[in-house]
């Protein structure tokens, strides 16, 4: 189904509105496809056209923050299926990919076998740095999430969620092509149960085991002396201090064992790996 689709998508657009967690992406994502007339939005598990909810599932329903990445990227099979069916479906040119980072919204593409983005927003070239800070703001104290969809789209389908709508006017241009009346976009804000809860990290203990254990499946002639790992808004940074034993082969290897541990900490917890460094620091 989706090796078929992605036969016909050579000559899709696809664009990508990137920017961390809670700067206000979903919010501006009806901007970014009005500005480039993009056809589809693809925000947070859900594929977007028209003010309409058409496949897809929101990561906004999940009860844990790992549940939620893990829908937003599209982990389950059925999800990605879903919506190349309905983009098989359809006639469209441009496509709009919403993620906190560049490797995010690629693994999307990735995951859904269209192609990767050729033009990258970032939140920072449509959003001021105050409006920034204060959607930061709003995330963090009120844990408050955007839908671009109309309220009623988010009541049809995820009615428990539901908080309240941001009506936004906007008036026609000068003279008005059709009526004085101004147009009224709608977005939906929604109170995910994740949000309510706080969001939730993998400890550093446990992805730190998750990495031993990859490495030791990997090669058990390699020691780890070190581990550290660093969170931020785009994903976990990993830098690992080995001994190797003396006599193994290692060269091109690293980059292989570097691959191996981000496939399957990704593959196995949700979480995006942004970044793997191996350090060896001595031969044993």
């Amino acid at each position: 189904m989706i090796k078929d689709l992605f036969l016909n998508l050579r000559r899709i657009k696809i664009y990508a509105l990137v920017g961390e967690s809670g700067t206000g992406k979903s919010f501006r994502a009806k901007l970014v496809a009005q500005r480039y007339h993009i056809d589809f939005i693809i925000d947070d598990g859900l594929l977007i056209r028209d003010n309409r909810i058409v496949a897809g599932q929101s990561a906004k329903t999940e009860k844990t923050f790992m549940a939620a990445v893990k829908v937003a990227l599209f982990d389950d099979k059925s999800q990605r299926d879903e919506v190349a069916r309905k983009l098989q479906g359809e006639r469209f040119k441009k496509i709009l990919i919403l993620g906190t980072s560049v490797k995010m919204v690629n693994k999307i593409a990735a995951r859904l076998q269209i192609p990767s983005p050729s033009k990258i927003v970032k939140i920072e070239d449509i959003a001021s740095q105050a409006d920034i800070e204060t959607a930061i703001r709003t995330r963090r104290i009120e844990g408050k999430h955007v839908i671009p969809v109309p309220s009623i789209e988010v009541k049809r389908n995820y009615p428990t969620i539901f908080y309240n709508a941001i009506r936004i006017f906007k008036p026609h241009p000068v003279p008005p092509a059709i009526s004085a009346i101004p147009r009224i976009h709608e977005k939906s804000v929604v109170r995910p149960e994740y949000s309510k809860r706080g969001r939730i990290n993998i400890s550093e203990k446990a992805l730190s085991y998750m990495v031993i254990n990859c490495i030791d499946e990997y090669n058990q002639n390699i020691g780890i002396k070190k581990i550290v790992v660093k969170d931020d808004a785009m994903g976990y940074r990993l830098v690992i201090t080995i001994d190797v034993a003396y006599g193994t082969e290692l060269g091109e290897d690293i980059h292989e064992l570097q691959r191996y541990i981000i496939e399957n900490i990704e593959r196995y917890t949700g979480i995006l790996i942004e970044e793997v460094n191996i350090i060896i620091d001595k031969i044993i």
